[in-house]
This record gives structure tokens, sequence and C-alpha cells, in this order.
């Protein structure tokens, strides 16, 4: 996983609550046994026409968003049922940075595991984020994890909180997989005494 210390990225707004597992990944792309290739995807039902072409009336399509890698939502994000497609697609698409108000607990947990930053702030921030992206656009965020620091080239510095555990995890680019690595001598010399 690659660690996350420092991101500058384009702000795209999503502005919408409740937005659940479905809308993120449709369960017609469930039967796919790959973690990869999820991010065409993502928003399918929003993103794409029933001919197939892109909806050009999707925030994710206008030209002045391509490229985005921060998503800023409103609350209860990531909910519905807990198929964890939804952040290998958000992954994929190339979000390094999600902010909202709150998230739907098995989502946010996932969103760590594969290697973005969920941002839990309250809604009165998030709603000052949201004024910020429609006065400056297109805006830049600055999102720190070492110094939990969020920041714009028009003076915001807003801190956040985050787990100490997951801010080690992400800041090393340790999945669970890379944690258990972490300590492969000490497994290969307990294989080893127990041939």
């Amino acid at each position: 996983m690659k660690p996350f210390t420092k991101h500058t990225g384009l702000v795209v707004p999503m502005d919408r609550s409740d937005i659940d597992t479905d809308q993120l990944v449709p369960k017609q792309f469930l039967k796919r046994i790959e973690r990869s290739g999820f991010g065409k995807f993502l928003f399918f039902d929003y993103r794409y026409l029933d001919d197939g072409r892109d909806n050009p009336e999707f925030v994710l399509n206008r030209p002045e968003y391509r490229g985005a890698t921060v998503l800023l939502a409103r609350r209860n994000f990531g909910c519905g049922s807990s198929r964890e497609h939804a952040p290998w697609a958000i992954a994929d698409f190339g979000f390094r940075v999600i902010l909202a108000s709150s998230y739907a607990d098995i989502f946010f947990n996932n969103s760590f595991k594969n290697g973005y930053l969920p941002i839990r702030l309250t809604e009165e921030q998030i709603e000052d984020l949201f004024q910020r992206e429609s006065r400056y656009k297109p805006w830049q965020l600055t999102v720190d994890l070492e110094r939990q620091l969020l920041t714009d080239d028009h003076g915001l510095a807003l801190s956040f909180d985050v787990d100490p555990f997951r801010k080690h995890c992400l800041l090393n680019g340790l999945d669970d997989i890379g944690l258990t690595l972490v300590h492969e001598d000490k497994i290969l010399a307990w294989e080893h005494a127990h041939a």
C-alpha cells in the first residue's frame, strides 16, 4: 500500500447525504473477483447515461473536476451493505481523501485498509468547505496527516482527528498484510523452531 503523509489535490463537491455502497458500486459489478479495476464502476448509475455515454450533468464528468483526488460529501457516507468493493472503487478511481461529517462504520474502517484517508468533520465545517469550493473553484486542499491539518491557499487551517494506529498504518503504507510482514523475521524464526 502506498504511504500517505501529505496530499494536495483538487476537491470535487458531491453535495449529497447518505451515499450508499450500491450508489458507489452497483450490484451487477460485484461478481468480479479481482480487487483492481473498480474505478470505472464508481458512481456508475450517475456517471453514465443509458446508452453508455458520460452523463454531462454528473459532477465527476465535468471537465473542471477531472483528476480530482479529494471528495467532499455530506453525512453518512458509505452506508448500506458492507461490500468492500466500494472502498476498492474509491481507491482505484484515484481518490486519496474523503471529507464528510459521518461515515458508515464498516466503510470507514475499510477506507484506511485501502490506503486513503476518510476525515470526519462537523457539519458546520463541511458546510464551510462546500462554500469555499464554490467560491474558489478550482479549489485545492492540502491534507497533512502527520500534523492532522487541512489547509488551502485562502487561509484555511483546520485540524482533524485520526486514530493513532490508523495514522501509523497510513503513514507507513501498511495494510493488514503489511502489518503482518513487519514481523516476518519473528514468524520465520517461529516456523524454523517448530518445523
